[in-house]
């Protein structure tokens, strides 16, 4: 019988395994040193904040593995022998594989700031990053945390659950610049600052100094200020955990290098999820996507191909959405930082400041590009069509109720966007009435 050993229990590894005894019965075990078993990574802010209970966290009972013939093994893989295929275990003992799933996940970046590795300085990422923070949260005042973008923010919201004070080092001149336009920036620096974080720009960690145990007790930033703390958040970026493979023969470059069908330049081993990263992707996204959904549908690729139905990796529109403390974020397309040279954007923002719509669209064809939410909910599969289906700027404008997802009595506020946007354009558009028949067509389709 072929054994497939996948390294890692996040949502791809366990993804993996689960459409391949959905579709064979070859033999399958999961190694993991994180956890015994799969739970949501997503939902570790909730069991600090008491929202939830670890075993909330796992959308599989502890004998579900046992009954679908799914092996777990908790262990560190200390070495990958691709010509023998076999593994070298931190136990002393080796694993023989016929096919190899690298899911091997990330870790949080570390830029080689004096200090990193001290007690009390850490990431957001494992289920041991989350026990840190319970220990040292018992004797922490305040925290600062480097690096703008989700963790961080979410780190930011845990720590002042507690009651503990945050100072947030973003070394840009605006939050998340990587990646949010300046005015959606703006939005949610000023939510961060709403909830009593104290945001500093334009400041870059220079070192983090001990205390007499070798614990953090302040950083310095590159300016030369100094700031007592007892916990440092490092939330600058993930990189793909393979320093276990630095000497092997599996290729690499930031991740571990797949084709379309997640193969690597070994046969029989391939990779995916947040390790992953596409020579060219097919799709023309980026070739990193460490995001929730795509290693779950990546997960769904892969097994068929090992189960001999070969099949490309062909994720559709990029989307991906996000809470900043209360603001939900949905993006869909592309929206990038700045405004490349073939585009032109409509942006509205309600009067509390909480709320906007910022679309991009081609200045040529008026086609819709992308779309990025805060504070509203769209449906998803209506924003794909319209990105899909070339849909001009005027058309989404006029139908802009059929992507609403909000409960039935939230207030709308197509009527002021549409306003504002024939103001600036000098058009005279109306909103049409919601055309349930047109929006499950869509859904249905």
């Amino acid at each position: 019988m072929e054994h497939v050993v996948i390294i890692g229990n996040g949502v791809a590894g366990i993804t993996t395994a689960r459409h391949i005894r959905k579709l064979s019965d070859k033999k399958i075990t999961v190694i993991s040193a994180e956890t015994d078993h799969f739970f949501s990574r997503t939902a570790l802010m909730y069991i600090y904040m008491g929202h939830m209970k670890f075993e909330h966290t796992k959308p599989y009972e502890d004998w579900f593995w046992k009954k679908n013939s799914i092996d777990l093994l908790r262990a560190f893989v200390q070495k990958i022998d691709t010509e023998k295929k076999e593994l070298k275990l931190d136990n002393g003992t080796t694993m023989s594989y016929d096919k190899l799933v690298l899911a091997v996940g990330s870790k949080p970046n570390k830029f080689g700031w004096p200090g990193q590795n001290l007690d009390a300085v850490q990431g957001l990422y494992s289920y041991q990053d989350l026990e840190s923070m319970e220990k040292y949260s018992l004797t922490t005042k305040r925290v600062v945390i480097v690096g703008g973008g989700l963790i961080g923010v979410e780190m930011a919201e845990m720590f002042l659950s507690r009651g503990i004070k945050v100072t947030f080092l973003v070394r840009e001149s605006r939050f998340w610049g990587v990646v949010l336009p300046k005015k959606e920036g703006d939005l949610i620096a000023r939510h961060i600052q709403e909830h009593h974080v104290d945001l500093r720009f334009e400041t870059e960690l220079k070192e983090i100094l001990p205390d007499e145990n070798g614990r953090a007790r302040a950083v310095l930033t590159k300016s030369g200020e100094e700031i007592e703390c007892q916990f440092v958040g490092l939330t600058a970026g993930v990189g793909p955990n393979t320093a276990f493979m630095k000497d092997g023969d599996i290729a690499m470059n930031r991740g571990i290098l797949v084709n379309e069908y997640l193969e690597t330049n070994v046969p029989d081993v391939y990779a995916l999820g947040d390790c992953a990263e596409f020579h060219q992707h097919p799709t023309g996204r980026r070739n990193m996507e460490q995001v929730w959904y795509t290693g779950r549908m990546m997960g769904e690729t892969l097994a068929q191909t090992i189960c001999d139905n070969k099949t490309a990796y062909q994720p559709g529109m990029w989307f991906n959405s996000a809470k900043f403390f209360d603001i939900e974020y949905q993006t869909y397309g592309w929206i990038f930082s700045e405004l490349q040279e073939n585009e032109a954007d409509f942006y509205w923002e309600h009067e509390s400041g909480k709320i906007c719509l910022h679309l991009v669209y081609d200045k040529t064809t008026n086609k819709l590009l992308g779309i990025n939410t805060f504070g509203i909910r769209m449906r998803h599969e209506v924003c794909e069509r319209w990105i899909d289906g070339g849909r001009t700027i005027d058309y989404i404008m006029e139908h802009l109720k059929d992507a609403n997802f909000d409960a039935e009595f939230y207030k709308q506020y197509e009527n002021e966007i549409v306003g504002l946007y024939n103001q600036e354009n000098g058009t005279n558009l109306k909103v049409k009435k919601r055309d349930w028949k047109r929006i499950l067509s869509i859904s249905n389709s």
